[in-house]
């Protein structure tokens, strides 16, 4: 099996801020859920770790790793969508000053290119490239970011771009895939281990 997990909740998500590739760091409660998460992952047959290189991904890996007693591996294509301009600004204050803007997102994803940034079709691409570079490896645990968790759920269910916001993503949740040549979606959105750790992700700038 692969786990694709987004990391736990940070001070950024918590504010409404758009991170994009920039650092921020985990709150209290994201560091609790990268326990609960390593608390049910462990129990499963995973001999690799995998993270994005931002803090917030590999804050979020490690306690997993440390208890398969495994590397904790980092690999760029794993970072957030580059939001550009966005990125370090309130969701709302996006949403006031530029409302076409936050409106083409909520809506149309799959035609924005951010400026300074990057459009949905890149990141999917390296997506791709880091899917087709793991092979048919399994027991494979990835942790990363909101966009990204959203692509490998549209990708293994065929489904386009424009779908983005329908899959249902939660800090320290995880989606179940069963690897090899063309990956199935088991199960989109695994939460239950966080239990009062599950933090309301509607005001995140998402």
């Amino acid at each position: 099996m692969i786990y694709v997990a987004r990391h736990g909740e940070t001070d950024w998500n918590r504010e409404g801020r758009y991170q994009g590739q920039r650092e921020s760091q985990l709150t209290d409660i994201g560091t609790a859920q990268a326990r609960a998460l390593a608390d049910a992952l462990a129990p499963e047959r995973i001999t690799r770790v995998i993270a994005s290189p931002l803090a917030r991904c590999l804050d979020t890996a490690r306690p997993l790793a440390a208890r398969l007693n495994v590397a904790l591996e980092s690999d760029a294509a794993l970072i957030e969508i580059a939001h550009g301009t966005w990125e370090g600004r309130l969701r709302s204050a996006i949403e006031r000053e530029d409302p076409a803007a936050m409106e083409m997102w909520r809506e149309h994803p799959d035609r924005v290119h951010f400026e300074g940034g990057e459009s949905l079709a890149q990141v999917n691409g390296r997506w791709r490239e880091f899917v087709r570079r793991l092979g048919d490896a399994d027991g494979v645990a990835i942790v990363t970011h909101d966009v990204i968790v959203r692509l490998a759920i549209l990708t293994a269910t065929g489904a386009a771009l424009s779908e983005l916001w329908k899959p249902q993503v939660v800090n320290g949740g995880y989606a179940v895939f069963r690897g090899g040549g063309s990956w199935e979606l088991l199960d989109p959105c695994v939460a239950t281990h966080l239990g009062a750790l599950t933090v309301d992700t509607a005001s995140q700038a998402l």
